[in-house]
């Protein structure tokens, strides 16, 4: 089990994490959410979190003494906690970061707001991680955002392992067109190979178009792939369908497979 706690002054926010999958996961032991309310660790007659800061300027920053107490609150544990503080500083996360985060048997998000928070509250993380480059008004939409993706890559929580392998990004591709019944709406008709029954012609028109799509929709993904040598005759029909594939060829071209050597006859003319 996982044990997820996050550091807010809303936690009336975090009401969809009892809902849907994570409500399921929740029951059935997967993993553990925890809310903490650093207000109530605020020593001031009027439980004050923010002050003005020092040297001026627009805004109030969260004062360091109640998010450190509330970190030493916490009960000790065994394994492996993680630390992360909600900032737009931070690097941005990704699918990857979850797969690294979803090992540990505890994470905690410290969740920011108001203009921001004293530069001594930074010491108290492992790391900082934002959702994008754009500022929201506090870290609790973020942190709910990676605690989603984190859940779903736990064992259990899916159902079937394969459901969060073959997820967009978690191999580096878009994930392939999908449909379900009927077999044909409104005109337009499920593609005749999902309905053969035949297993490797199926999963190679799902790599192949995995790969139509990525380069199409998300071409920056496309230098961080390592092509296999089973994608070379993919990509390059992608090239003929797609002229613009051509120009990175240079990617998958040592995968070319080399030229079969014509075997000589044996037989001596008489």
């Amino acid at each position: 089990m996982i044990q997820i706690t996050v550091l807010t002054l809303f936690p009336e926010m975090f009401v969809p994490l009892q809902e849907s999958i994570l409500k399921r996961a929740q029951e059935a032991g997967l993993m553990e959410i925890r809310l903490v309310n650093f207000r109530d660790y605020a020593t001031s007659k009027h439980k004050n979190v923010d002050d003005v800061p020092y040297g001026g300027g627009a805004g109030m920053l969260l004062k360091p003494e109640p998010i450190f107490a509330a970190i030493r609150d916490l009960p000790q544990t065994n394994g492996q906690r993680r630390v992360i503080l909600m900032s737009p500083q931070g690097r941005v996360f990704h699918q990857q970061k979850a797969k690294q985060w979803s090992v540990h048997d505890e994470l905690v998000f410290i969740c920011g707001h108001y203009e921001g928070f004293d530069e001594r509250i930074r010491e108290l993380a492992d790391e900082e991680a934002s959702l994008g480059d754009y500022v929201l008004t506090g870290g609790e939409l973020a942190s709910m955002v990676m605690i989603d993706a984190v859940a779903r890559l736990i064992p259990g929580v899916l159902g079937e392992k394969a459901s969060s392998e073959e997820d967009s990004h978690s191999i580096g591709l878009l994930e392939y067109p999908q449909y379900t019944r009927p077999a044909e709406f409104e005109g337009q008709k499920v593609p005749e190979v999902l309905l053969s029954g035949h297993h490797a012609q199926i999963k190679r028109w799902r790599r192949k178009e995995s790969l139509r799509r990525t380069f199409l929709r998300r071409p920056d993904l496309i230098t961080e792939i390592t092509f296999g040598a089973e994608d070379y005759p993919l990509l390059e029909e992608l090239i003929f369908e797609h002229e613009e594939f051509a120009s990175w060829r240079g990617k998958w071209q040592h995968l070319c497979p080399p030229p079969k050597r014509q075997r000589r006859s044996s037989k001596k003319l008489t």
